[in-house]
């Protein structure tokens, strides 16, 4: 079935003359091969995209809606398939890659529920003020590897549902279940409206330069949005880029270790911390530092790493061989150091595994602290006051997300508030919803997905003076 799995275009199979190998990160073997587009068949979905546009976007926002709520109920009833393919290509154990599929047509339906109302800014006897909402046209998306199915269903349903056509690229780490939802959508969707490309390293640049696209929505490095936001500045394309991140935890003294550890845990390892919201610096107040980094050290020897194909593992491999090895090359300059590495239990020599690991507390200016692992390395820091350890946590070029643990929730919303970042979670991490907008400080992004905000950043306001008849003056 992998070997058959083709890009959408203008609502058909498109067949390329190019292929590419498709990696299981659990075995470090090619499992399938996916199409590699040239800048034809970009070209090709670029123009379909604009054929469609006009009808689409004069549908009423109703009818796209029940369309956004029919692609859900698709990815939902297909969900089986596609998780056991996502699990392949992007090496998520399978027992929890399914909450990723469902979380995706969920999505759709979920956003289908906003609506674009116009807003009367000003109503005088004179005249009425109107501000209307309108699609931008045809929008580019670039999807990467870590959460490929979720976070291509937040950027279609928002262009989708504002009335856009689009262009969608997978990272060719892991296109084939976001080409897979392609071939299932092309029976709801009319032809054109979603066009969904593969294709490696060269297909990027093709797409951020393209003149046909007015937007470009992009998750990825902060390296790579900066390249993207020059590309768009030639033809002043709209952007949203969602970026990295270097998310601090404040582990507050009143917390009970042995309640909170596994759920903290999870929050910086989930994914095999492959993940832009995950928690990457832990501040541990000094009085139960030891107790804190000992149990989660314990959860790191016990929780099982392996194949994903394995219902028994809870972790899987890093996705891709470049982050394997600069990940592998963080922890192996850590040791050369002297820092204090505290591995977790044995993992696989075969594939892209590595343990899970904690670092006793460095310091601060360490590599390890200081840039944004992506892979399943934490530093544990120790804190005494709490002015200090909040300067601590925002002295970072990033501020996409943050979470505070502390028995007195008042204390930890005034924490909250003082944190220099677009999310913050209290008692809780990596929660998101389709009504809440995500979006980074600082290098962390511009922009927000999801909610009515995200919703908006794929429209353009209009407003329109109407006078009233002298009559009614």
């Amino acid at each position: 079935m992998t070997q058959q799995i083709t890009m959408t275009i203008n609502g058909q199979a498109a067949i390329t003359s190019d292929t590419m190998d498709v990696i299981n990160p659990a075995t470090a073997e090619s499992f399938a091969q996916a199409p590699r587009a040239s800048e034809a068949d970009l070209n090709a979905a670029v123009d379909a995209a604009k054929a469609a546009y006009p009808a689409w976007k004069v549908l009423s926002h109703t009818q796209r809606a029940e369309l956004m709520v029919k692609a859900g109920d698709a990815i939902l009833a297909n969900a089986d398939e596609l998780t056991e393919l996502f699990t392949a290509e992007q090496g998520r154990p399978l027992k929890i890659a399914k909450d990723e599929i469902l979380g995706a047509g969920m999505w759709f339906k979920g956003m289908a529920r906003f609506e674009l109302p116009v807003e009367v800014v000003e109503e005088t006897k004179y005249r009425t003020v109107e501000v209307h909402r309108e699609p931008l046209g045809v929008v580019c998306a670039i999807v990467p590897w870590n959460f490929p199915v979720l976070l291509a269903s937040w950027k279609m349903s928002h262009a989708l549902l504002a009335g856009n056509t689009m262009v969608v690229k997978p990272s060719p780490y892991t296109p084939l279940a976001t080409l897979r939802i392609g071939e299932i959508l092309r029976d709801i969707l009319p032809p054109g409206v979603l066009n969904i490309i593969s294709g490696g390293d060269e297909l990027g640049p093709l797409m951020t330069t393209h003149p046909g696209f007015a937007k470009i929505s992009f998750t990825g490095s902060t390296a790579t949005g900066k390249r993207i936001m020059a590309s768009a500045a030639q033809d002043l394309k709209r952007i949203t880029l969602e970026l990295g991140g270097n998310d601090a935890c404040i582990v507050m003294p009143d917390v009970d270790v042995d309640e909170v550890a596994q759920q903290v845990f999870m929050g910086a390892f989930f994914n095999t911390a492959q993940v832009c919201i995950a928690t990457k610096r832990l501040y541990i107040h000094d009085s139960i530092y030891d107790a804190m980094r000992d149990k989660l050290h314990g959860l790191a020897k016990t929780l099982k790493v392996g194949n994903g194909a394995d219902s028994d593992n809870l972790f899987g491999p890093l996705q891709n061989k470049p982050q394997y090895e600069r990940v592998k090359a963080l922890m192996a300059e850590a040791r050369e150091r002297g820092l204090t590495l505290l591995e977790g239990g044995a993992v696989p020599d075969k594939g892209y595994f590595l343990p899970l690991t904690l670092v006793d507390n460095p310091a601060d200016s360490e590599r390890v602290v200081v840039e944004e692992a992506f892979g399943p390395i934490l530093p544990l820091l120790r804190y005494s006051d709490l002015d200090e350890v909040i300067a601590r946590a925002n002295d970072s070029e990033y501020g996409l997300a943050g979470a505070v643990w502390s028995k007195d929730i008042e204390k930890a919303v005034e924490v909250a508030k003082r944190l220099e970042t677009g999310t913050v979670w209290i008692n809780q991490n990596l929660q998101t919803t389709p009504n809440t907008p995500i979006g980074g400080h600082k290098h962390s992004g511009i922009g927000v997905e999801n909610g009515r905000d995200g919703l908006m950043e794929f429209t353009q306001p209009k407003s329109i003076f109407i006078p009233k008849p002298k009559s009614a003056v």
